[in-house]
């Protein structure tokens, strides 16, 4: 009685914890009885628990007692099984170093033990009261979906892939990859890309015809200008100064145009990682005895990371799937998962 009369003075804190491959994402909602009243998200350049994160986070729970921490399960070692009968599960892996959680009674999601300790360890100074899977992620996002369409389910991060195959609700088979630790398989896959198609992709992408007009005109005027040993008058040297901030001004828009290749040329090689390992795992679904394989015509994409086209264009045209991709915010979904965790109902 006490403790519910507690609760009704205070709001519920939810603070909702991302660890990204060189940065955290903190995502932070206020709640009253009534719902929601107020969020705030910061990412930090960590991956660590800095002064400047946790002064950012006890800034919010000195507020208020009942408040929540929660975190998206980051472990290399982790994944699901399509089932919860214990005595079965040792038929797909070994999971005697494991955590295992059976969900909704269909399936299971598992986690390395010494991977959960050591961030328990890392995050003592805050506490941890909910740690969550990627594949209850997934499983929420789209909910509207797994419990009637056969489909490729995959949750995009900046690290990882999270991949999974349902029909009609029950998991035939999941597999957690790791963007770091590509295995020889899927580097000769990278390797085979066709060099000339590569090179036609590059200059498409890198050069742009009205940029050309531009640099042409620029040029042009630089030849109407003449040989600098001609100039003789205060106009001539204005005129030669104001060619030489434009000069300038093209050499840093041509960095620009080189570091926004760049960005570009790594975004591309990212996706088409990410498309071969989707290749390679769904190669070892078709040809595992252990697995119920059926044929996937259908991929539906979480997208945390901000992808490129790119990703949707190789799994549509190299792999002949119709592919549905929807952005997710995963710090936001992590802070859903803990409030249906607390039945809170907003």
């Amino acid at each position: 009685m006490l403790d519910t009369f507690l609760e009704a003075l205070y709001n519920k804190v939810f603070v909702n914890i991302v660890v990204k491959r060189s940065s955290t994402d903190v995502y932070i909602e206020i709640c009253s009885k009534k719902g929601a009243i107020n969020h705030y998200k910061e990412s930090f350049d960590t991956t660590i628990l800095s002064h400047k994160l946790l002064e950012f986070i006890n800034s919010f729970t000195k507020e208020s007692p009942y408040f929540y921490i929660s975190f998206l399960d980051i472990a290399v070692e982790q994944g699901a099984l399509p089932t919860c009968e214990k005595n079965r599960l040792g038929f797909y892996k070994d999971i005697s170093a494991l955590e295992h959680k059976c969900h909704d009674k269909k399936w299971t999601y598992f986690t390395s033990k010494v991977d959960l300790y050591a961030m328990e360890k890392r995050y003592e100074k805050i506490g941890i009261d909910f740690i969550f899977s990627p594949y209850s992620l997934l499983s929420h996002f789209f909910e509207d979906k797994i419990s009637t369409v056969l489909a490729m389910y995959v949750l995009v991060q900046d690290s990882f892939i999270s991949l999974a195959i349902f029909d009609s609700g029950q998991l035939l088979y999941a597999q957690h990859l790791d963007m770091e630790t590509i295995s020889e398989v899927e580097d000769e896959i990278l390797a085979s890309i066709d060099v000339e198609e590569e090179v036609d992709l590059e200059i498409e992408q890198s050069i742009n015809l009205e940029d050309i007009d531009v640099v042409e005109d620029v040029m042009q005027d630089l030849d109407d200008f003449g040989d600098i040993e001609d100039l003789d008058s205060i106009e001539d040297i204005d005129e030669f100064s104001q060619d030489k901030d434009l000069e300038e001004e093209l050499a840093d828009a041509a960095e620009e145009l080189e570091e926004a290749e760049e960005l570009h040329e790594n975004s591309f090689n990212e996706d088409y990682q990410r498309f071969s390992l989707i290749q390679t795992a769904l190669s070892h679904f078709y040809n595992n005895e252990k697995y119920e394989s059926t044929f996937i015509e259908t991929v539906y994409i979480a997208d945390g990371a901000g992808v490129s086209s790119d990703l949707k264009h190789y799994l549509e045209e190299e792999m002949f799937l119709n592919v549905y991709l929807r952005r997710m915010d995963i710090s936001m979904e992590v802070c859903e998962l803990a409030k249906e965790e607390l039945n809170y109902v907003t």
